[in-house]
């Protein structure tokens, strides 16, 4: 082996038994960080996320430093191909104006809320979930999943979001044009909160960005990962993601890296300040 690299046998044997450099011996504590960091986000943190969690732990680092080290241990964030789902129109429902104009900025709570469905695979046959976002802090608000997507789920999940955050009046709630939202019990439901209505143009998935980015992450890191036999396996993953994971610690670039719940709560903790 000297022979073919070409170095001493005298030079390999001291190199053999040099001690590990201070640097090797921190890279190897780093490595234990951000392994653990990366286990602990279920693998669906690259070295960006990684890199902000570890400064929020006061580890003192680079993320260049971070990236290459998980480089070299193959450490990559698992995500796979996202797919896109779509409701269905209902030409004889009327349909509201486009108020977001892609505006997907809200400056406080309870301003924008989006809304959309998607389906999850299982053995059993198709999981729906409807899924209200408040696009202030991306926090999933409310949520319901059922084996069939009709009217009363998309109802069941704007439900929940008003139970739990009791808007105050002029909320704008955006949506495409599914007949889901546009169907009469949905849209009374809206009415009785003093909600204004917004839907997407027809075929234009971007007016609704930010909820195709959160199925996109949903299934991109998460659900398509998995190989569900049942719905009620299926339920109780899902609710661990939104409930557990997502709205909790998942830090989300968008927000400065805080997850949506810490970042709705360094917002009160301004408002009461001021």
């Amino acid at each position: 082996m000297c022979k073919v690299l070409d170095v001493s046998r005298s030079g390999y044997y001291a190199w053999r038994k040099r001690p590990v450099s201070a640097r090797e011996m921190a890279n190897q504590e780093l490595y234990k960080k951000i392994e653990a960091v990366y286990n602990e986000s279920h693998k669906t943190y690259g070295s960006p996320r990684i890199y902000r969690q570890l400064k929020r732990e006061g580890v003192t680092c680079s993320e260049k430093r971070v990236a290459r080290l998980m480089r070299l241990r193959d450490l990559r964030a698992e995500q796979t191909k996202q797919y896109k789902a779509t409701t269905r129109r209902d030409k004889s429902h009327p349909v509201a104006p486009n108020l977001l104009q892609r505006d997907f900025v809200a400056e406080r709570p309870n301003q924008k809320w989006l809304s959309d469905i998607t389906y999850i695979p299982t053995q059993e046959g198709w999981l729906y979930l409807a899924v209200v976002l408040d696009l202030f802090s991306r926090r999933v608000v409310g949520w319901a999943m059922s084996e069939r997507m009709t009217g009363d789920l998309t109802v069941e999940a704007l439900q929940m979001a008003l139970q739990q955050r009791q808007p105050e009046l002029g909320l704008i709630h955006h949506s495409d044009q599914g007949s889901q939202y546009t169907a009469a019990e949905y849209q009374a439901l809206l009415k009785a909160h003093g909600i204004q209505v917004s839907m997407n143009g027809v075929g234009s998935w971007y007016d609704n960005a930010p909820m195709e980015s959160f199925f996109g992450s949903l299934k991109s890191e998460w659900v398509n990962l998995r190989a569900y036999r049942t719905r009620d396996e299926a339920r109780a993953d899902l609710f661990y993601y939104i409930e557990s994971f997502y709205n909790r610690r998942r830090l989300h670039s968008s927000l400065d890296y805080f997850s949506p719940e810490e970042y709705e709560l360094l917002y009160y903790q301004r408002q009461s300040v001021a």
